[in-house]
């Protein structure tokens, strides 16, 4: 008897994950940032907090949508941008 009362409450946990709402409608569940964008649960977002700087995920916690610090430091990108012209390229000069 022990068993299937355990059996029946490990398959019932799945379907208790949803958060429900009024009415018995599924909600949906998203962070946002500080700008009020929504961000989907699982994606990742640099954050900047007490001049604090890390790479934030969208998680959830008790049935509550929240952001947990994953790494230290950003993803960054940077392009070098070569400000002096390239002089020797020129095609149109022809040498004799």
């Amino acid at each position: 008897m022990k068993r299937i009362v355990l059996a029946l409450t490990l398959c019932a946990a799945p379907a208790m994950a949803d958060v429900v709402g009024p009415g018995g409608k599924v909600q949906d569940c998203y962070c946002t940032d500080k700008s009020g964008t929504r961000v989907e649960l699982g994606e990742l977002i640099c954050m900047q907090v007490d001049g604090r700087m890390f790479m934030a995920q969208c998680q959830m916690s008790l049935n509550v949508p929240m952001w947990r610090e994953v790494q230290e430091g950003c993803l960054s990108s940077g392009l070098r941008q070569n400000l002096a012209p390239d002089l020797g390229t020129n095609s149109s000069s022809s040498a004799s």
